[in-house]
Parts: structure tokens; sequence; C-alpha cells
């Protein structure tokens, strides 16, 4: 079992109480007391505390933090190592202490004895590093079993880049409930998530963003409700959204929700990857060599989808036609062997979208103007459906020579970005970022140059109605949200990671509820 262990951090006790029946009442397995939070600290609050902690019924864990890796309020190590003695014989469920000081020799003997004499105390010995990824990840537990056969040994470690975190899936896979394994930061979210698939002794969340007590660190409502903690087991699937930002993204919540309403093992993460094509190969070149993560699939978006492509082309076993015709991929499987398959669904999502919107066939775009903004992999997908339909389309980027080569290859038209305003065509398409959340007060297009006998579609959707969508619609222009893009690339790729059709009403509400949250 990994537990999900809620830390209580607060300065006093009267809080400290408050928190912890907020924490049993979220659904906390484990309560972790961070007594060097409190004020004023001793023995005598240290009693009431776990006394407190005690009746929930839930295993306790006792930290007295050095500020040397993360304690608060300073507190001298004579103090520190009573504390841990105290909260043996009080009979506190483990104690957590720095390995370092374990390792000196008044504090590590002490606690050894304390322990021979109170033998259902556990020992956590630990190690953290707030600023990068701890060296030599393995030789640290290797030294922590060493000095103390029966420990727990953990390790906390700033992630730099999502690549840090596959040292920490290592462990995790080697030692098991022996361990656990974190990484901080927004690179190491999905370490806290997958700690439980790998069965890692424990993993932390909050009991609100506020509370937590290292960054990174997950809502306990977060991680049940919207990442299915609950049902993650050791034969659950992972998938996930690759992307750069990634925050903003609604997949996992859509996604996730679906799974659940079909009673699938599986569950869908935000995978943050920096780096360009150099940092998304090596992620994938790591999750392909742990067949073992069971990761099954991933949604591609900003900036990947034609990094996705080239790495499909080169150590994939198949792609689409429609993606190589598109030059870009949205969607990878992994298929036999942890061999890639790659896809495009902007294509088919965008184009029912817009013909959907306005109440035509896909032949009825034959001849119509179309503005297209943005040259990356969604301005590809949607350019290759229009040329296919017989539409006269003019790329507008902010880099003119993207524009010209990508007007080369699908044979229209191209132009600067700041020449949109002069535009006469009948539909604008925005594929940029431009007026994503959270620059929601931008929009790539002049007000002025809309007309109301124009169609507005925004590929962007979130927030649901962009700046340019409201500015459409004062005008009399009718609009098309990305939300309905969204909707139908989701359904598609849900069907491809699953084999099975999507949930459509489920998917059509929690993609509304996301976006108007």
């Amino acid at each position: 079992m990994t537990y999900l262990a809620v830390p209580i951090a607060v300065k006093d006790l009267k809080s400290c109480k408050e928190q912890i029946a907020a924490a049993c009442k979220a659904g906390a397995e484990m309560l972790e007391l961070r007594t060097d939070y409190i004020e004023a600290l001793d023995t005598n609050k240290l009693k009431e505390l776990i006394a407190a902690a005690k009746q929930t019924g839930l295993p306790i864990i006792v930290t007295c933090r050095d500020t040397a890796q993360g304690g608060q309020n300073n507190l001298p190590a004579a103090l520190r190592r009573q504390l841990l003695v105290e909260a043996v014989k009080l009979g506190a469920d483990l104690i957590d202490c720095e390995f370092a000081n374990f390792l000196k020799e008044d504090f590590g003997q002490t606690i050894k004895k304390t322990l021979a004499e109170n033998k259902k105390t556990k020992l956590i010995l630990s190690e953290h590093n707030f600023k990068e990824p701890i060296e030599n990840l393995y030789e640290i537990y290797e030294e922590i079993y060493s000095a103390f056969p029966d420990a727990i040994a953990k390790t906390a470690y700033q992630a730099k880049h999502i690549n840090d975190c596959f040292d920490a899936f290592d462990i995790l896979r080697e030692y098991g409930d022996k361990a656990i394994a974190i990484c901080m930061g927004r690179f190491g979210i999905i370490s806290r998530i997958i700690a439980k698939k790998l069965n890692a002794f424990l993993t932390f969340a909050s009991v609100a963003e506020d509370q937590s007590t290292a960054q990174g660190q997950l809502t306990i409502e977060k991680m049940k409700n919207l990442y299915r903690y609950d049902s993650i087991n050791g034969d659950t699937e992972l998938f996930g959204v690759i992307a750069d930002p990634v925050e903003h993204s609604i997949s996992p919540a859509v996604l996730n929700a679906c799974f659940a309403a079909e009673k699938m093992n599986k569950v869908y993460l935000p995978l943050l990857v920096t780096d360009g094509q150099a940092g998304f190969e090596e992620f994938l070149d790591s999750i392909t060599a742990r067949a073992w993560l069971n990761f099954r699939g991933f949604s591609v978006t900003i900036p990947h989808k034609v990094s996705a492509l080239e790495y499909a082309q080169r150590k994939g076993e198949y792609i689409e036609p429609a993606a190589v015709q598109i030059g870009a991929v949205n969607t990878l499987v992994v298929g036999t062997n942890e061999r890639i398959i790659g896809y495009n669904t902007d294509y088919a999502g965008a184009m029912d979208a817009l013909t959907n919107a306005m109440g035509i066939s896909k032949k009825q775009l034959h001849n119509k103007t179309v503005a297209v903004l943005g040259a990356g992999g969604a301005a590809r997908a949607i350019i290759a459906g229009l040329v296919d339909a017989g539409a006269k389309v003019t790329i507008y980027n902010r880099t003119i020579l993207r524009a010209q080569e990508l007007a080369k290859e699908f044979e229209c038209h191209s132009a600067r970005l700041g020449k949109i305003a002069e535009t006469d065509a009948k539909i604008i398409i925005n594929c940029t970022s431009v007026g994503m959340h959270p620059k929601i007060d931008e929009s790539p297009v002049p007000k002025e140059c809309i007309k109301p006998m124009m169609t507005v579609f925004d590929t962007v959707y979130n927030p649901l109605e962009t700046l340019l969508l409201k500015q459409a619609k004062e005008v009399g222009a009718r609009t098309v949200s990305g939300s309905e893009m969204f909707i139908g690339q989701a359904a598609e790729q849900f069907k491809l990671f699953t084999h099975k059709n999507c949930p459509m009403e489920v998917l059509r509400k929690t993609t509304l509820k996301a976006l108007s949250e």
C-alpha cells in the first residue's frame, strides 16, 4: 500500500488540530506532524499534538526537520533529537530523521537506542535537495540501508526537467515500499502520482494549495478527484499530454473523467516537457526504455507536434498517412515492443468544428477565402484540410520564412502577421497561442478588420471565449470556439488510446465545465 500522507504544518496547536480534522475529512491515509513549524515547541506541545493525531486512527509520522533540509524555526539539534526520542516513546508510528544527522554519532546512536527499546516505531531516513537533483541516487539509498537496514529510505529533490524524474522511478521499481522518492517542483508533479503505481511507501498531498510543504505538492482533492489516486495500482496504464506550457491544459480533467466513466484502469497526466526537440526525444526515449511504467499513449501539443512526427519517423512503427501529409503528429500510441505509432486528430476535429458551425459540408469550403494565423502543428493540420477541400488559403505568421515554406508546401499564399489587418477573407482561423490563458487580454487580430459576414475560428480553447471571439461576436461575425475542435480531436484520441468509442456526453460536459472555471 502507498499511503497518501498529509503534512500538518502550522504554527500553533489549535491550527494543527483544525488541519488534522480537515485532512481526515479529505481522505488522508497518514499524517505527518511537522513539529518544526510549531512556535515555542516543547515536549508538552508534542505530547498534546500526538494525542490529537492518534484520535484519528491514522498512522502518524513525527518530523522535526533541520533547517539545512527545509525545516522551520531553526531549532537546535539537541532539541530536535529530544523531540524525536519523545515521539517514539509517545507511540508515533514513524519518525523522520535526516540521514546526515543520523550519521552523527550523538544523534544516530540515541535514535537507534530508543528504537531498539520501542520496536513498534519505524524510522524514515531522509535526504533533501531543494535546488537540484541528487547525484548518485542509488548510492544514497544503499548507504541508508547499510546504516540502518530496517529504515524506509526517502529522497526529495528539485527536478529541473521532467527527465529528472526517471531516476526516482528507477529507485521505486528497485525498492518498492521500502522507499520514498519524490521530485519537487512543477517538473516533478507526475512523480507524486506515479508513486502509487510503483508501490512507494508514501506520497504527499496537502489539504489546500496554500498549505503545501514543498513545491509541486498537489492537494489531496486533486490527487483523488482529478488524478484518480484511489484507483491507481500496479496495472494502471498511463497516458498524458506532452506540452510546454502544460498547466493550462484541461486534457487531464477531461480524459480522466472519460476513463472513470468507462471504469478503465487508466490515468492521464500533465507532462511538462521543455528544451524543444532534444528534451522531447530524451523524454520518449526514457519512456520506451521503461516498459514497466506502462505508458500507452500521449496527446501532443504546443510546441512539440512537429518533433513528434520526426521522432515517429525515425523510431516509430507506423505513422498515419494524413499525419505525414500534414507534417505534424498530435497523438502518439505506444505499440508492440514499445514502438511508437503517430496520428493526427486535429485535422478531423478542426474541419468538423468549422463546417458544423457554418452549417455546410466540407466540399462547400471550395473557393472560400481563408486567413490562417500561425505555422505550427495545429495550423498545418487545418491548412491541409482546407486545401484538400479547395479553399483559398493565406498563411499569416510572425516569422515570414515559416509562412512561405508552409505556403509552398501546400500551394497557397503567405504574408507577415502584421498584414492580417488588410485581409478580406471570409474565414479567419487563429492557430497561434495568442489569447491563451493566462494572457487572455490579447488578440492576434485587430478588431477593426473583423467584418459581420466573416466566420472567426479560434483554436485556443482556454479560455472558452477568447478576446478574439468576443470581438468577433460584438461585430456580428459567426464564431467557432476552440472547444469544439478540442472535443472532436479528444474523442478520436480516446478511441485510439482505448479502442472504444468515447462517452461523448461526459467529454462535452467535462470540457465545458473545465473551461468555464
